[in-house]
């Protein structure tokens, strides 16, 4: 059940991942516009450079998840690389329950009060194109979610480690 459900998690997030790692697609076609407007016509837009943050930006912390569902973050493995399976598992269920889960929690919280905030009074970015930014704090929130889901994961899945050893 635990390994189950983690999978399942796993498995979205994933998918998730992949398909917001097509976000890439329009970003690179405005960075190249941007630069040939600049560069040929010496005519740059009063957009490109903003979108293409904005762009990145959700693709990155959308992306948080999909990293970790593939435990790719980068992490210090000094004191768990001497460790077995169990005491690896029973580590990073401390890790998660004592540091992660508060600071996500907190993270997603926060960001959902700047998220309703702006999306409560249309905030526009601060430019001359003065774009909504409000999109980008929302999809915050959700990025923050999906990485706390995928916590969720990893802790259901080193429970299940934790338990399948002792049951051993």
């Amino acid at each position: 059940m635990l390994e189950t459900t983690a999978n399942a998690i796993t498995q979205f997030n994933r998918k998730v991942g992949e398909w917001f790692s097509l976000l890439m697609l329009p970003m690179l076609f405005v960075a190249v516009y941007e630069v040939f407007m600049r560069y040929a016509f010496n005519a740059p837009t009063t957009w490109g450079f903003e979108l293409t943050i904005f762009i990145y930006g959700v693709h990155f912390i959308l992306g948080y998840s999909y990293t970790d569902a593939y435990d790719g973050h980068v992490r210090v493995d000094v004191f768990s690389s001497r460790l077995g399976p169990r005491s690896k598992a029973v580590l990073e269920i401390v890790t998660l329950l004592l540091i992660f889960f508060p600071f996500m929690t907190l993270m997603t919280i926060f960001a959902g009060k700047f998220a309703f905030l702006s999306a409560s009074m249309k905030e526009l970015a601060s430019t001359s194109w003065a774009p909504p930014i409000w999109p980008v704090k929302i999809l915050m929130v959700v990025g923050f979610m999906l990485l706390w889901l995928q916590g969720l994961a990893n802790l259901l899945r080193n429970l299940h480690i934790a338990l399948k050893a002792t049951a051993d």
